[in-house]
């Protein structure tokens, strides 16, 4: 099972060892061709994707990136994620910011709390993401000039800028805001599990990796599941998985492309599931399949 990174912290530790006020901005780069890590978001985050491309295991459907798109990340979430370098170059522009400092920004433009607050912080989702446009790319533009001046801005600038950020977001994209969810309401609820286990059922993804992701312990999660779904997670995965496999299977979909689109990483752990569930090998399952549809 792979470490846990606690950000913003375990991100900057060495080069930035100053504690993080409210606010933070920071510029992250790789060159490794790729990176997966589990994730303990500790703040919420704007992450601007520059160059690469970015993977995130949430609750729900994973997301996946590129450059010129940018997420809004809730703290106090567990997610994971899998940075991809493009020709060996990763490189992103984050923006921290606590709960507070949201809330000291309605408290300032009560007008947009009226027309808001029943959209920003009542949804579901721990992210969510955006199409930048040429505001945000002369935005982003603007954050770089400052950051090459110094690496460390006060504290006023970076309000300013967040404030600058939000208010062109609220006015534009009220609608994508919608589903986010802020760190003080998130919950490892009924909800947010069954969110988590089906968004990523055809995913190879591990039950550990789903606890991770509800912010569960193992064994909270397999009780909790046990509870939702009447059974074990692995039962109830290894059932879902091959029932999607035997409709790919009956629409004559090799079975070296169905494995795939079921979650699994390799042909023979797909092929012993199958004839787990139904007795037969997915090859001669669908030579079963084909016999039936001549005969009728």
């Amino acid at each position: 099972m792979s470490t846990i990174t606690t950000i913003p912290q375990d991100l900057f530790a060495e080069k930035w060892p100053v504690p993080l006020e409210k606010t933070a901005i920071r510029i992250y780069e790789s060159a490794d061709a790729s990176v997966k890590s589990r994730v303990n978001m500790q703040k919420n985050l704007f992450s601007f994707l520059l160059e690469g491309e970015k993977a995130v295991h949430r609750p729900g459907e994973p997301l996946r990136i590129h450059a010129g798109q940018f997420l809004l990340i809730a703290g106090g979430n567990c997610l994971m994620t899998e940075k991809l370098s493009v020709n060996n170059r990763y490189n992103s522009l984050l923006f921290f910011f606590d709960d507070s400092v949201l809330k000291d920004f309605f408290a300032k433009y009560p007008t947009l709390l009226e027309k808001t607050e029943r959209l920003i912080g009542c949804g579901d989702e721990p992210v969510v993401c955006f199409e930048s446009d040429a505001f945000i790319r002369n935005y982003l533009h603007s954050l770089q000039l400052l950051l090459q001046t110094s690496p460390f801005l006060k504290e006023e600038l970076q309000v300013l800028k967040f404030e600058e950020l939000l208010l062109y977001l609220v006015g534009k994209y009220p609608e994508s805001l919608f589903s986010f969810r802020l760190s003080d309401q998130s919950d490892a609820g009924d909800r947010q599990l069954q969110a988590a286990v089906e968004g990523n059922l055809n995913h190879a993804i591990t039950v550990e990796e789903l606890a991770f992701l509800c912010n569960m312990s193992l064994s909270t999660f397999k009780r909790r599941f046990a509870r939702v779904y009447g059974t074990s997670p692995n039962k109830w995965l290894l059932q879902k998985r091959m029932e999607q496999a035997a409709l790919l299977l009956n629409q004559q979909i090799k079975p070296s492309e169905v494995y795939l689109e079921v979650g699994y990483e390799n042909h023979s752990s797909f092929t012993q599931s199958f004839k787990q569930v139904y007795g037969v090998t997915p090859r001669e399952y669908q030579r079963n399949a084909g016999i039936s549809l001549m005969a009728e």
